[in-house]
């Protein structure tokens, strides 16, 4: 064989090598396929009718809801020290910012502006709509959730048990069975953060160590992400399989208002907020985009968190700020899951049992959505608001039941919006604050996950190349004598 034909043979090896083509494909086209392929298998699944399982389920079924389980299960087990380790160095990283009070009390005024104009909207669709009473759901599946919020709750839920904020709980058959409470992980991280900054230089040991964990916590969730397209298959199509259509049918105001809501707050809302401050639309769509397709994907914000500060960053954010008010907002910033869904499903459930609502209950609904959008904790899923929501108001928490049919529909879009809003904070904050790269963000493009990934890889490249050249070198004695030109060690 020729060495002039062995490069081409190379050359097509790889081209019909189908792994290496699919790992081609743009990740938001992967996310998109992984939908398509998710409801095609569900409706599959649902019309092949129960199977020989104990729950009932069929094998196809079974498989996709074990894929969807295994996602989930690895992005949650990377929550914890994620959330541990972001807030830790977002605390940290404002120690040298001057103005550091002040862009943390701007972030938590837009957070909860924005909440107040998401929960309002929200009202105004429930009022409008009566989505109880326009429903055909069955009384016979309403049920109290195994996660309730209520305000002693989550004001004891603030206290520790321990260091890690991990619970034990035992089973029937013997078991024992770990979780974490997020809300008291975030407690313990402010207030090491807090305690760092206190100690001052003798931290800088510490810092070190938590900045490397915190890359190394993030490179993990990084593969995890890229899962994504698979998860979404057996998310999308275990939910389409176990409750078909009919859930939707029978919740088709309450799942119309709900999404309609959301698409006011992104199209609308959020358009006008960045118009009044004086920033392209054009640019923070393009450049969120990937943050909000893999938001509603993985149904975590927290999950999501690398992607949105990534995102925000190159929109010309400071990375001393963005590395602070986006694990920040992952926690507390929830337009979708804590503000539009909770009112809606707080009057869905006060109409299905011909509860009244009066003015002091509606401005209960804000009062909650504002402030206590922590309990949700950016986990997917915001049955602790909704259950939170109704006991302020005195509704009966069975009426949780009659909704957990289309959450996992729902809470697709719920996350897309968090995501995309606490991006929004950021950028706007740091326009006001004057400290946005206005470049950056007009020159803001719709990129991809392999894009932004190459990106942190070039920068991280960048940042050891000095460490790898010794003084001294033949390098540096010929770039002294202006014999040659020293390029970049990535290139």
């Amino acid at each position: 064989m020729s060495t002039s034909t062995a490069p081409a043979l190379a050359t097509s090896r790889r081209t019909r090598n189908p792994l290496r083509a699919i790992v081609r494909i743009p990740f938001g086209w992967q996310v998109l396929i992984g939908l398509v392929l998710g409801v095609v298998l569900g409706l599959v699944a649902a019309q092949m009718g129960p199977g020989t399982g104990e729950d009932g389920a069929n094998w196809l079924t079974t498989a996709l809801n074990t894929i969807g389980t295994i996602f989930v299960t690895l992005l949650k087990a990377l929550v914890p020290p994620l959330i541990f380790l972001a807030i830790i160095t977002s605390i940290a990283n404002l120690r040298g910012v001057t103005n550091a009070a002040r862009l943390a009390g701007k972030t938590l005024l837009w957070f909860a502006i924005t909440s107040l104009i998401a929960v309002s909207i929200g009202i105004a669709l429930g009022a409008v709509t009566s989505p109880g009473k326009n429903s055909s759901v069955s009384a016979d599946a309403a049920q109290a959730s195994d996660t309730q919020g209520g305000w002693m709750d989550f004001l004891t839920g603030l206290v520790p048990t321990n260091f890690l904020g991990i619970e034990g709980s035992a089973g029937d058959d013997g078991t024992v069975s770990l979780s974490f409470n997020a809300l008291q992980i975030l407690v313990i991280s402010i207030a090491v953060g807090i305690a760092v900054l206190s100690v001052g230089d003798k931290a800088e040991p510490f810092l070190k160590v938590t900045g490397s964990a915190l890359e190394i916590v993030q490179k993990l969730l990084w593969w995890v992400i890229r899962l994504a397209p698979i998860g979404t298959v057996g998310l999308l199509g275990n939910a389409v399989a176990s409750y078909g259509w009919d859930a939707i049918g029978q919740l088709g105001v309450f799942v119309a208002d709900v999404y309609i809501g959301l698409f006011i707050v992104l199209l609308v809302v959020y358009p006008v907020l960045l118009k009044l401050n004086g920033l392209s639309i054009g640019s923070f769509f393009r450049g969120v985009w990937p943050a909000t397709s893999l938001g509603f994907v993985s149904r975590s914000s927290l999950g999501t968190m690398p992607m949105t500060q990534s995102v925000t960053e190159r929109m010309g954010v400071p990375r001393h700020y963005a590395s602070f008010a986006i694990p920040l907002g992952a926690t507390t910033k929830m337009d979708g899951c804590a503000a539009i869904y909770p009112a809606l499903a707080a009057i869905f459930v006060a109409n299905f049992y011909g509860v009244p609502l009066g003015v002091t209950d509606y401005l209960l609904i804000v009062l909650v959505s504002v402030l206590g959008s922590a309990a949700t904790a950016g986990m997917t899923g915001a049955t602790v608001m909704l259950t939170l929501t109704l006991s302020t108001l005195g509704l009966p928490l069975e009426g949780v039941g009659l909704l957990l049919a289309i959450d996992p529909i729902l809470d697709m879009g719920r996350t897309a919006l968090n995501v995309t809003g606490q991006s929004l904070v950021g950028v706007i904050v740091a326009k006001r604050e004057k400290i946005l790269d206005k470049s950056a963000y007009d020159a803001a493009r719709r990129t991809s996950f392999q894009a932004i990934q190459a990106e942190e890889a070039q920068e991280t490249a960048d940042a050891e190349a000095p460490a790898k050249t010794a003084p001294g070198s033949a390098d540096d004695e010929l770039a002294a004598d202006g014999a040659t030109e020293k390029q970049p060690a990535s290139v």
